[in-house]
C-alpha cells in the first residue's frame, strides 16, 4: 500500500466519522457499491478527486483544497539558513571564497 492510498482511506474514514454515517450508508448516498467505498477506505483502490467529492457531498461536508495553514517562522528559518551556511563554509574543497549571510531584517518583518 502507498502513503496516497492510506491518506485517501484516512480521509474517507474521516469523512464518515464526521458524518456518523456508516460505510453502506456513505456508498450508497454517494451511489458508489459499498465494496468500492471498503476498497478506498483499505488501500485497496486509489480514488479519484471526483469520487472523493462524491462522498464528501454525500455525508454533506464540502472537499476543498487550498494552501497550507502552516506559517513559516521567518526566525527560525534564518537560524536554519545560518546553519545551513556554516556548515556549507566547513566543507572540505576548494574554497571560493566566504560565504555571505542574507540580511536577517527581511525575515524578521
Amino acid at each position: 500500500m502507498q502513503v496516497a492510498d492510506a491518506v485517501a482511506g484516512e480521509l474517507i474514514r474521516e469523512i464518515r466519522r464526521e458524518s456518523g454515517l456508516r460505510q453502506a450508508e456513505l456508498a450508497r448516498r454517494a451511489d458508489l457499491p459499498r465494496s468500492v467505498v471498503s476498497a478506498y477506505e483499505r488501500g485497496r483502490r486509489q480514488p479519484g478527486v471526483d469520487a472523493l467529492a462524491r462522498l464528501a457531498a454525500a455525508a454533506g461536508l464540502e472537499l476543498r483544497i487550498g494552501p497550507s495553514s502552516a506559517a513559516v517562522d521567518p526566525v527560525r528559518a534564518g537560524q536554519i539558513l545560518a546553519q545551513v551556511l556554516d556548515l556549507a563554509e566547513a566543507l572540505p574543497g576548494r574554497r571560493r571564497g566566504a560565504l555571505e549571510y542574507p540580511s536577517f531584517a527581511r525575515f524578521a518583518g
